[in-house]
């Protein structure tokens, strides 16, 4: 007899779900597969667990897509505050911005280099400090750097400033979801198996071939395991040749 193994996926956990639920409900009344009161119990878990399945693979388009835009939006505001900082430097270096200026936007003075903005939350620093010195600069009488002005630099900083907290929703969100997936992916896998012992226990008495159709058509998973001979049509007639062969002890009313 083939081996049995459990649905190791959402959807295919779902399906396994289904399919017994379903087939067990369209059973005829002398068929009854699957106890009532287990059945209810089964069927109320899935609307439970498809739901949160279901949202689960809604919020992973959204954020396939919604991730898409997010490094687009962040490139554009890392470009925008580098080049800001390269203009900046080059100023200084040209004389035409005084070098102890640079402190106003939190930068070394006899550094000509671009600091590190690898990262999301080194964007939200710099950018903040580049805004806000170049504001600081301009009213103490400053002139304003061109190419990119600080006003663009400022649109697509605001611009990645949303889009972070919209990214960081999306990911506490997702986050959320798995962990309420998590057990129910266990108590999927219980109930799984708690109908699938119920489903092999009603067949116990029939043929192999005829036990492994009849639950497959309940929606148990056999594996033949390497090597193991498929069981077939074939493979029941000849046991019950050989089960009507054996002779039949009789026995008297004194022994």
């Amino acid at each position: 007899m083939p081996y049995r193994r459990l649905p190791n996926t959402d959807l295919a956990r779902l399906h396994a779900l289904q399919n017994a639920i379903q087939r067990a409900q369209t059973a005829d009344y002398t068929e009854q597969v699957i106890p009532y009161k287990t059945l209810s119990e089964a069927q109320r878990f899935l609307v439970q667990f498809e739901n949160v399945v279901m949202q689960s693979k809604d919020n992973y388009k959204s954020s396939v897509t919604a991730n898409k835009q997010y490094r687009h939006i962040v490139q554009n505001a890392r470009m925008y505050i580098s080049h800001f900082i390269q203009v900046l430097n080059l100023a200084v270096i040209r004389g035409e911005i005084k070098r102890e200026q640079k402190l106003l936007y939190g930068l070394d003075p006899h550094q000509h280099i671009v600091p590190d903005l690898s990262t999301e939350e080194y964007l939200l620093e710099w950018g903040k400090n580049i805004i806000e010195g170049e504001q600081k600069r301009m009213a103490n009488g400053g002139f304003p750097i061109y190419n990119p002005a600080i006003n663009k630099v400022k649109v697509h900083y605001d611009i990645f400033c949303e889009h972070q907290r919209q990214h960081a929703f999306h990911v506490q969100n997702n986050e959320r979801v798995h962990g309420d997936l998590e057990p129910l992916r266990a108590q999927a896998d219980e109930i799984i198996l708690n109908l699938w012992n119920m489903i092999e226990k009603f067949y116990e008495n029939e043929l192999p071939y005829a036990k492994m159709m009849k639950c497959q058509y309940y929606g148990v998973i056999y594996y033949y395991r390497k090597g193991e001979r498929k069981l077939s049509a074939e493979t029941d007639r000849k046991l019950q040749q050989i089960r009507d062969s054996q002779p039949t002890i009789q026995w008297s009313a004194g022994e």
